[in-house]
């Protein structure tokens, strides 16, 4: 099991699509191909049940499914990572003893959600149910959706906690992100700094954070470990070469369809598509994309191909 209290965590560390037959059934034998093919394309980790797979959309049981099916595929090739927000916390600590009788190597938590929690009650909240969770913890900074953003001096207060090693952020605020990544090492130099939003990773990677998880590894993890490397390494051109495709996958693959669920409906599709996932049903109260919405996936991942092979 990694020890990320004495290693913080780099890397590419994909966000799993949840592979489903139906709203009450997981899709194993996709789930072991999409694993497999993570894990043949170089990543780093394996993030289970985030805002790419659909966690508050699940059920318990299927949620619960994930975790055992992936860690059971995963049989310790790669630290994996386990989403436990909930509004409940005692919910959040079943979720993480969950995860860690099945192996798993840390846990991720946004803010509660529905009440908006202000900075102080939020820290209190954590202080609460850290100290009662089995494994290490990354928080996770998701505005957009649970209407709660962590302040800088929240998470180098949190972060003196042992426990707290990480802030996973998909605020797409770099000057966010600098701002967090700046108190908080003063805290803690070992604190890891992960980036959501895979159109600005490459960048924060220079300026010193840890990795990304980065939603379009599903489909292209080689593409994603390139840039990475290409940032440690500090290889501008290249990275700039690898970011025209990533922005290419952000523009076209991520923009079909009218509404927020057009990220996920994308992914899924193409992921299934490509041939990764066998199904690309999403959970109610969503749906996946009729037959114009896939052509435009189809011709999209058409042009995607020649690009991918240029990088």
């Amino acid at each position: 099991m990694t020890d990320f209290l004495k290693t913080p965590l780099n890397g590419i560390v994909p966000p799993l699509v949840t592979p489903l037959l139906d709203n009450e059934t997981l899709d194993v034998k996709s789930l072991e191909r999409l694993i497999n093919h993570l894990i043949k394309g170089g990543v780093h980790g394996l993030f289970v049940l985030g805002t790419t797979g659909e966690e508050q959309s699940l059920s318990y049981k299927v949620r619960e499914d994930m975790i055992r099916e992936s860690c059971r595929i995963n049989a310790g090739r790669l630290p994996i990572l386990v989403c436990i927000t909930d509004t409940s916390i005692v919910e959040s600590i079943h979720l993480a003893n969950v995860a860690a009788e099945c192996g798993a190597d840390g846990l991720v938590s946004a803010p509660p959600y529905y009440f908006a929690t202000g900075q102080p009650e939020l820290a209190q909240f954590y202080e609460e149910l850290v100290p009662q969770l089995p494994l290490p913890v990354f928080l996770y900074n998701m505005p957009s959706h649970v209407k709660v953003s962590f302040a800088p001096e929240t998470v180098a207060r949190l972060a003196k906690m042992k426990q707290v090693v990480g802030l996973k952020d998909s605020s797409a605020n770099a000057t966010y992100f600098q701002s967090v990544m700046y108190a908080v090492r003063k805290v803690n130099p070992k604190f890891a700094m992960l980036c959501g939003p895979e159109e600005m990773t490459g960048e924060l990677v220079l300026m010193g954070a840890n990795g990304g998880v980065n939603g379009g590894a599903n489909m292209f993890p080689e593409l994603y470990v390139a840039m990475y490397n290409a940032a440690k390494a500090r290889d501008i051109d290249r990275l700039i070469s690898l970011q025209q495709t990533i922005m290419q996958i952000s523009m076209s693959i991520y923009t079909v369809g009218r509404h927020g669920s057009s990220y996920l409906k994308g992914l899924k599709c193409a992921c299934q598509q490509l041939g990764i996932i066998d199904n690309d049903f999403v959970a109610s109260p969503f749906y996946k994309f009729d037959q114009p919405e896939r052509d435009k996936i189809t011709l999209a991942l058409a042009k995607l191909k020649l690009n991918v092979r240029q990088s």
